[in-house]
């Protein structure tokens, strides 16, 4: 068994609290100061009073991204997320970021391939105003075509820099070549072509199907009340028609082998190995974060000691995750001089040849598995991360744990399960792509 199963049974269940609340609702409290309101329109609300803090930080997610888009509209939903700031029917572009920034807050958005989010951070006595302007430009963006004009030309810039940042670029070249057609591989910006011929009524038709309450997570920690908290977001949230579910579908082939790519300029060889991970719900999923972070989560991780203390061959070397709802992916990154390439990509794949075949020694799994538990600690420090915690575990449905209990799921992964864990990294299943200037 699994270490998440056994944590699982453990979890006590929520506690129903009595507070006013909208009609139809659910409030829970999961933890002390920590709640979950599941509204009748579908959308939820949590909040973590965190007492020492005089600031909140605020997020809307959207259950929708980049997998999503039709084919015919790729990088919509990055151009929406860009569109949604140039203006509303209360606020100019201007006016939506003074009323933050005025305050000594700040806003942020950013587009992923499974949801949107918008963000916001204010001193604890401007909560009203974030929630407002973060409702408003969610709900009620103009989405004009002028506006559009000139946002078109922000992210073809967006787009020229990712393409002139080749230790960007390469990911993107590789999440391609890994999900073989697959959504999970879409360019989150979508393409020149794409972007070039977006219009507004396809804006307006994305922002009708995936800007509404039944698409929504609410996320807050910092010094609030959850009471006060939630009568705000309720009283700003619209009708809205019914989301059309999740389309997406687990990828079936994966891309592996070794592909080369070319580029006109550059002084750096940019290598990536990359195959099959778990999903976001896997029981798995904390043993491979376990093996990740001992494979490369820092300086004395493998790929850190052997190729650039040892071999002198990369000043960036690490390992890289990402847990989606239908898949996953792991695997490794290398950047390095055209003429060290092939022996910086040997030595890659020669440290997960072993670690796929040989696992951690009993040693490497108790070691990090305290490096692993200190930095879930140092993560959670801030209302923004508190934010992102709360989000995350809305949006993949997980259940909520105590830092404790996340603390025994760490402590529970067994050597099997890391053995599990590290056979993902075996080179031959691997997509490995090369990006080197011609």
């Amino acid at each position: 068994m699994h270490a998440d199963a056994r944590a699982g049974a453990e979890t006590p269940p929520p506690v129903c609290v009595e507070l006013p609340q909208p009609e139809n609702s659910i409030t829970e409290e999961l933890d002390k100061g920590l709640f979950r309101t599941r509204l009748a329109s579908g959308a939820e609300v949590w909040t973590e009073r965190m007492e020492s803090m005089r600031s909140a930080a605020v997020g809307f997610w959207f259950r929708s991204g980049s997998a999503h888009e039709p084919s015919d509209m790729l990088g919509s939903a990055h151009m929406l997320e860009h569109m949604v700031f140039k203006g509303t029917a209360r606020r100019t572009a201007h006016q939506i970021a003074s009323d933050i920034e005025d305050l000594g807050g700040s806003l942020d958005a950013y587009t992923a391939h499974e949801h949107t989010a918008f963000l916001g951070r204010v001193p604890d006595t401007h909560i009203t105003t974030i929630v407002d302007v973060l409702s408003d430009l969610a709900f009620h963006p103009k989405l004009d075509p002028a506006d559009l004009a000139l946002e078109r030309e922000v992210v073809l810039e967006e787009i020229a820099r990712s393409e002139d940042t080749p230790d960007d670029l390469v990911f993107d070249l590789h999440a391609e070549f890994l999900y073989a057609g697959h959504v999970y591989g879409r360019l989150i910006l979508g393409n020149r072509e794409s972007v070039s011929e977006m219009d507004v009524d396809a804006l307006r038709g994305l922002h009708e199907k995936t800007c509404h309450p039944s698409n929504l997570v609410v996320a807050a920690a910092g010094r609030l009340e959850h009471e006060e908290f939630l009568e705000q977001v309720v009283e700003r949230l619209p009708g809205g028609v019914e989301p059309a579910g999740d389309s997406i579908e687990a990828p079936v082939n994966l891309g592996s082998g070794l592909l080369r790519v070319s580029r006109p300029s550059g002084r750096q060889s940019h290598i990536v190995a990359g195959g099959a991970g778990v999903p976001a719900g896997d029981p798995l999923r904390h043993a491979v974060i376990l093996v990740g972070t001992a494979l490369g989560g820092g300086m004395g991780s493998r790929l850190f000691q052997r190729i650039r203390e040892e071999m002198g061959l990369a000043y960036a070397v690490y390992e890289f995750r990402a847990f989606y709802l239908r898949a996953g992916h792991i695997g490794a990154y290398v950047g390095t001089r055209p003429e060290t390439a092939d022996r910086a990509r040997e030595a890659l794949m020669a440290e997960l040849r072993k670690l796929a075949d040989k696992g951690l020694t009993t040693e490497e799994l108790e070691t990090t598995r305290t490096q692993l538990k200190g930095q879930v600690v140092l993560s959670l420090e801030s209302p923004g991360s508190r934010m992102y915690r709360l989000a995350s575990l809305a949006l993949a449905g997980e259940p909520y744990r105590s830092l404790d209990q996340v603390m025994d799921l760490i402590d529970g992964v067994t050597e099997s399960d890391a053995s599990q864990a590290a056979s993902l990294y075996d080179p031959d299943g691997l997509a490995v792509l090369e990006l080197s200037p011609a």
